[in-house]
């Protein structure tokens, strides 16, 4: 019972910290595919590729200044060409769909 407890108050610690919910490029590989493609396991190499050789910005940082700058969580992230989509809920319930950058973290489109 001891264990349980520990396992939620820390999730609850968790949920409640800034930034505790972002995803990063590996979140993709637990949920299966999603609305940005069947080929979103192509993708998530491409861009695990890309920011370990230091050529695209971390995906988890592009989501984290999204973040900062519109209030909400993220629907969908992935890569899509040379650019991040990432689909976007506020908190007030609004979507909006993010187009980002992949090299410079810059936002294209959206918000």
């Amino acid at each position: 019972m001891k264990t349980i407890r520990v396992i939620l108050v820390a999730a609850a610690l968790a949920a409640a910290l800034p930034g505790a919910a972002i995803p990063s490029v590996s979140w993709a590989q637990h949920r299966g595919p999603d609305s940005l493609g069947a080929d979103w396991r192509a993708q998530q190499d491409q861009a695990r590729g890309g920011v370990q050789s230091g050529r695209l910005v971390p995906l988890s940082r592009v989501i984290e200044m999204i973040g900062r700058r519109v209030p909400g969580r993220v629907l969908d992230a992935g890569l899509e060409g040379r650019n991040y989509r990432v689909r976007w809920a506020t908190a007030d319930g609004r979507r909006i769909d993010f187009i980002v950058d992949a090299e410079t973290g810059q936002i294209i489109s959206g918000g």
